[in-house]
């Protein structure tokens, strides 16, 4: 072969590279949700919308079967609460290889393509304190053993989320950055480890919650904006939040002593709901401005022309379920609202530009609870709530989409919540004889008043029982009329 001949097939290997870098885009798929998409319908909107790469938080067994033969490629979580036991146990961490695992894994075959499994949810998350530190290594030994056992490790690599408050930076500069004192030691043994095994280091970026705590990053910085202010570090220039953002991690590596580690964006999104500046149109222009970046394959100011190994988005649907600690927007991250209708559309360069809405979605009856205009009303914000702590009135706070809608459609709101996930049963809608249960969408402007999912324990299986039920005792009177 001529020498012209091997140039002309490494360029060619090298743009499919390349190419390939950029098209690495996953979602994330979380499940916590009162009335969840069944996640058959998910599969088919994940395979309409050519998304093949999906990063999951736990081992739901309906979830995994559902992706079985599918050629999605997966990564699977350890929720937090397991490493303890995975810490101390490595037959616990075998089992769960054995059941999470080795049960569904196959290599192009008719089973599942895990390709990472994720031990612990955002662990070194300040906010938890350091109740899971010491459990984090050991858990992950172990489970990386399990995996070798089973001849798996080769296929399959043990990963660490972790968040962006685990790193920081006196300046909020890339060049000032390090991990947080308290994880130091820590830090250097995952790394160390993760270097071992040719594992990459999962990260969440949030370009949003970065913007909500300091004051130096603008909207238009946080958006893409060509407009924006650029911040200056040393010979370095930064034109937006992503990549500000993605240094710091490189830079805490680099101080490490791992500059050359690859690194895969766990988690990173824009809410729609929830909180100020979280709307649909801030969402949509902040994913096309990402996606763009991801597929110039400019990389960034430290690693250029090298963007990161993978992408995930937070998150493919929202999740009435999520813990909102951090903010109502939590449980608004997602592309798709809860049923798998598309709030905005974008190109996650999959080979469409719009997204496809989930098909044949099985909702409850159209019935909501509202007030009752009709009763004394002086008692009806203590009962909105109640109401609220027990659903999600997260559209309702402060910059939400419900925000600005008058009293007393606010008690509607918070009322319809409660009846919508309670399965609409009547007694949902009491509230003291305040409820009243209409026909009528009270739904406004902006504000939606959503109808549930149905779910095998929701209202279409509890009526189906009830006739059941009915019909059983209407035919054993009758039977026992005639024996009499």
């Amino acid at each position: 072969m001529s020498t012209y001949s091997c140039l002309i097939i490494l360029a060619l290997f090298t743009i499919f590279t390349i190419s390939w870098r950029a098209q690495a885009v996953g979602v994330n798929w979380g499940t916590m949700a009162s009335h969840p998409l069944p996640p058959p319908k998910v599969v088919k909107l994940l395979k309409s919308n050519n998304i093949n790469k999906v990063k999951l938080f736990d081992t739901n067994s309906d979830v995994l079967q559902a992706l079985s033969g599918t050629n999605i490629v997966v990564t699977v979580g350890i929720p937090n609460t397991m490493l303890r036991s995975l810490n101390s146990s490595k037959k616990a961490a075998g089992s769960w290889v054995h059941d999470n695992v080795t049960r569904y894994f196959s290599n192009g075959g008719a089973g599942v393509r895990i390709e990472y499994v994720a031990v612990g949810d955002e662990p070194f998350l300040q906010s938890y304190g350091e109740q899971f530190h010491p459990y984090v290594i050991g858990a992950a030994a172990n489970i990386q053993s399990a995996l070798a056992r089973a001849k798996l490790d080769s296929n399959v690599k043990v990963v660490v989320p972790c968040s962006f408050d685990s790193f920081q930076s006196e300046s909020s500069l890339p060049s000032k950055a390090h991990f947080r004192p308290d994880l130091n030691k820590t830090m250097i043994e995952l790394l160390t480890f993760l270097n071992k095994h040719g594992s990459p280091f999962f990260v969440t970026l949030s370009p949003y919650v970065t913007l909500l705590q300091n004051k130096n990053i603008s909207l238009d910085f946080s958006l893409f904006k060509e407009t924006a202010r650029p911040h200056n570090d040393s010979h370095r220039t930064y034109k937006n939040s992503f990549e500000l953002c993605f240094d710091t991690v490189v830079t805490a590596l680099s101080t490490a002593g791992f500059p050359d580690m690859d690194v895969i964006v766990a988690n990173i999104g824009w809410p729609t709901d929830g909180g100020a500046n979280a709307t649909s149109y801030l969402a949509e222009t902040f994913m096309k401005g990402l996606m763009n970046h991801l597929h110039s394959n400019l990389g960034t100011p430290l690693r250029p022309k090298h963007p990161p190994l993978e992408t995930y988005i937070l998150s493919l649907l929202d999740e009435d379920q999520r813990n909102i600690a951090s903010g109502n927007f939590e449980r608004h991250w997602g592309l798709f609202t809860f049923d798998g209708q598309a709030k905005y559309h974008v190109d996650l360069g999959q080979g469409s530009k719009s997204l496809v809405n989930a098909q044949n979605v099985e909702y409850l009856s159209s019935r909501w609870c509202v007030v009752n205009n009709n009763k004394d009303l002086s008692n009806a914000t203590a009962s909105a709530l109640e109401a609220c702590s027990n659903a999600d009135c997260t559209a309702l706070s402060a910059g939400g989409s419900c925000f600005n809608i008058t009293w007393p459609s606010n008690i509607s709101y918070a009322f319809n919540s409660y009846y919508q996930q309670h399965d609409q049963q009547a007694e949902s809608c009491d509230f003291g004889g305040l409820g009243l249960i209409t026909t009528v969408d009270p739904s406004m402007d902006h504000c939606r008043f959503p109808i549930e999912l149905r779910t095998s324990g929701s209202e279409s299986y509890t009526i189906y029982n009830f006739y059941w039920i009915t019909f059983l005792v209407a035919t054993l009177l009758a039977f026992l009329r005639d024996f009499a």
